[in-house]
């Protein structure tokens, strides 16, 4: 289906680059989105979140540094949480977006509490989608994923991924497949998400993430924020997909540990509830956002 056009495309000047930012509506109350990865552009949390500006909210977001329409500089020391972290302030504040409610998706739900407990004043309400924030416990979640192909499957997988030969079709079909399971389960992914993933920048995301979705080899492989989330007392949303790849156990330890949040599973999504369950998920979070405007 057709998706409205951002009514503004402004460039921010971002540590020396620019990043491309895009804005829909022109609401008082503003919803700040930041997308996975990273090094992912934002189209597909872009267009599946400017439905609110249809409800009275400016939605805001942008290409991260190294994707999208934003700047592509290839020094590997850019790549890092904090600094990314300093970006997204850059952002807000140039933008004078105010005192948002700040949305994270994916790697953005890292990105996200990271920035929230460095600027605990940026934010009225956060919600965390699709997220984690105790990698080393997602690492043992996502192996339990990954044994459900077969003992024999994971064998060849960790094979693979011991020799840097994760390129070999054969690693790569069992990548799909868990790809079709805990990431979309759509039989057509939308045009958006394929936009996205066909400009993946895997420079920023093998620095902090890894190869791919289910190897964790990056800067970030020992992040656990748990014990500091007690320090964020805003509203909080926390969702999830049932067959998430960043599981119902990653959210439920995020939920257990934010003194204000609620949680929703969407029982036939993955990670990207937005576009397999779009009316579900669009009515949870435009309810959890006007419960708390003003």
């Amino acid at each position: 289906m057709p998706y409205r056009q951002p009514d503004e495309t402004i460039r921010v000047p971002v540590h020396g680059h620019e990043v491309v930012a895009y804005s829909f509506g022109s609401g008082p109350e503003v919803l700040f989105c930041l997308n996975g990865g990273p090094g992912l552009p934002c189209d597909y949390v872009r267009d599946s979140h400017s439905f609110l500006a249809e409800n009275g909210y400016r939605v805001v977001a942008f290409d991260q540094l190294g994707c999208g329409a934003s700047d592509r500089p290839t020094d590997p020391r850019l790549w890092t949480l904090d600094r990314y972290v300093e970006e997204v302030e850059t952002v807000r504040t140039r933008l004078n977006l105010g005192i948002v409610h700040l949305l994270g998706q994916s790697w953005g739900t890292w990105l996200g509490i990271e920035y929230a407990l460095t600027y605990p004043e940026a934010f009225k309400t956060i919600t965390l989608a699709n997220g984690a924030a105790n990698i080393p416990h997602l690492i043992t979640e996502l192996e339990r994923l990954r044994y459900a192909l077969g003992h024999e499957t994971v064998a060849m997988m960790q094979r693979h991924e011991a020799e840097g030969t994760t390129d070999h079709p054969e690693y790569q079909g069992a990548i799909a497949v868990l790809n079709y399971r805990h990431v979309c389960r759509l039989q057509d992914w939308p045009e958006a998400v394929k936009a996205s993933l066909d400009d993946w920048n895997q420079g920023p995301y093998n620095a902090i993430q890894g190869p791919n979705e289910f190897c964790y080899t990056g800067s970030i492989k020992d992040w656990n924020r748990v014990p500091d989330l007690h320090r964020l007392t805003q509203p909080a949303l926390v969702m999830c997909g049932l067959h998430d790849e960043l599981t119902p156990a990653c959210s439920r330890l995020i939920h257990q540990n934010l003194p204000q949040s609620r949680i929703k599973v969407f029982q036939n999504s993955s990670h990207m509830p937005f576009w397999e369950e779009p009316e579900e998920y669009q009515k949870t979070l435009r309810a959890f956002l006007d419960a708390h405007r003003g």
